[in-house]
Parts: structure tokens; sequence; C-alpha cells
């Protein structure tokens, strides 16, 4: 802890930040190819929010209705911003399936025989799963209608029958506003694909990169090549909802794959330092964030009131 060199923290810690900055980027791009206008700064601070339930929900998977929410408090209709969320999200499946391919591949059939190997396939297979899922239900709109409805009957059983049925209308609606959304990407909107395709490799190299300034801080050789398939493989195995955030899968991950090759000595700290940045910074900067929105619904609750 002494060696360590606080201007590549400094750094790494300045990577993540541009990481974040970029997808609040991509956010505003895709949104701008379906007709809105929605500020960076706006875009960044929703970013920002969705960190903390990312970080407390299993696969991260929290943050999407944050995102959601704020694009549709920025007067984007529902389903667009549904449908840009998820896009956004497929996104990040598309790149990581691709890495994840390759990195099975550069691994080779043997990385299989641990339980991260599995953890790998199943998470690459998942990931897989959803993109064709994705892609058949962009033809089906009424498959999702079905699926809404049904994921809806536990709440909606003891409802009046014309509470029901004003439900259901609105959920057709939003189902035809997220598939027009979801056409408008793969015609009018195709700018904004091609710029969320762009953007969503830029976000995840930056993130990749950033363990290397960490243990270039720590005074041992970046490891580029092999800490980017590691951070690969971990992100993999991350999209399996197993824990809060990846709390534990996460360390026990990175503690596996970097001890392969970086000296045993400072491993540990090396993982107690990359979290600190990607887990504990994203928890304290969602706390900061929500303060604006949380002080946004405090007002209109009083004017409300008024």
């Amino acid at each position: 802890l002494s060696r360590i060199d606080p201007l590549f923290l400094i750094l790494a810690l300045g990577l993540h930040v541009a990481a974040l900055a970029v997808w609040a980027a991509k956010i505003q791009k895709m949104a701008q190819s379906l007709g809105y206008r929605v500020g960076f700064l706006y875009c960044l601070n929703l970013v920002n929010a969705n960190l903390l339930i990312a970080a407390i929900t299993p696969s991260q998977a929290g943050g999407e209705p944050v995102r959601i929410h704020e694009l549709y408090a920025a007067n984007v209709r529902l389903g667009d911003a549904t449908a840009l969320v998820i896009t956004e999200r497929i996104l990040d499946g598309f790149v990581l399936a691709i890495g994840g391919a390759v990195t099975i591949f550069l691994l080779g059939t043997m990385s299989l025989s641990s339980w991260i190997g599995w953890l790998i396939l199943a998470a690459w297979i998942g990931v897989i799963s959803i993109l064709l899922i994705f892609f058949y239900s962009m033809n089906n709109p009424d498959l999702l209608k079905r699926l809404a409805k049904r994921a809806s009957s536990p709440f909606t059983r003891k409802w009046d029958p014309d509470r029901v049925q004003r439900f259901g209308n609105r959920v057709d609606c939003e189902v035809d506003n997220f598939h027009s959304s979801l056409s408008l990407f793969t015609h009018q909107g195709r700018r904004g694909l091609l710029w969320g395709t762009f953007l969503t490799t830029v976000f995840w190299s930056l993130e990749f990169l950033t363990p290397s300034f960490i243990l270039m801080g720590l005074g041992t050789s970046p490891h580029f090549v092999e800490s980017f398939v590691a951070q690969i493989v971990i992100a993999i195995v991350m999209m399996v909802p197993l824990t809060p955030g990846g709390s534990g899968v996460a360390e026990v991950s990175a503690y596996s794959l970097y001890a392969l090759f970086v000296d045993s000595a400072i491993v540990g700290i090396f993982v107690m330092l990359w979290r600190a940045i990607f887990f504990y910074f994203n928890i304290s900067l969602g706390v900061l964030s929500s303060i604006p929105i949380l002080r946004r619904k405090v007002d209109r609750l009083d004017r409300d009131g008024r």
C-alpha cells in the first residue's frame, strides 16, 4: 500500500468517469435519433443515479427502471424510453457476446473445467438467448403483450373488470409504442443504433482499460491483453443474477483470474481498489445524483399539494 502511485489511481478513476460520460452520450444520441432532445448533463445525471440501484440488484437489473423513469420525466414517451433502454442493454449484450466468443476461443475448452468456465459459458448462452428473443419480439409484438399481461395478472387479480380492461389497453398502447420505437431504430433511427453500437464499444473499452492503470499504480506490468480478457470474462459472469451488484461473484472471479498473471502479493489489494472504483464509488456517485431527482419529486408534490 505504501508503494501505490496515486497518479495512476487518479487516471484509473478518470477513465471510469469518462466511460460514464460516454454512456450518457450514448443515451443522448439514441434519444435524438427518435426525435427527442435530452441534455447531456441530464443524461449524465440519470446514468449516475442508476448506478445506486444497479449496485444493489442482481445483474444490475434495477438500473433500467431508473433510466426509463428519468427519460419519461424528460418528456420521452414511456414506450420510446423503454425501447431505448432495452436497446442499449441489448447493445451491451451484443458487444459482450462477441467479446465472450473471442474469450472462450482464446481460453480454450480447458477453461470449462472450472466453475468460472461454466459460468462464462452459461452467461454467454444466456446473452445469446436474450438477443434471439429480442429480435423475435421485434416482429411479434403480440407476444410481448401476452407476456406483459400474464406477468401483471397476480397484481391485477383483485381489480374490478373495468380497471383491468383499462390497464390492458394501456399495456397494448405502450407495447405498440415500444415496437414502433424498435422499428424506428432499425429504419429512421439507424444513426442512433450506429452511434449506440460505437459508443457501447468505447464504453466497455474504457472500463476494461481501467484495471491496467490500477496495476500500474501498484508498480507492476499493466498486462493490457490479459486484463482485457479477464474483464470480458468478469463482465459476462456478472450477468448471471446471483447476488446484488455481483458482490462476491465479482471479487472471487477477479481474484481467480488475475492471480494467473499478477503477483499473488498484490492481487488482494488490486481487487480491493478495483471494487472501490467500480462498486463503492458508483454507490457514492449514485447517492449524490439521486438527490436532485428526489428534490424534483418533493417540489412536484408540494406544487400538487397546493
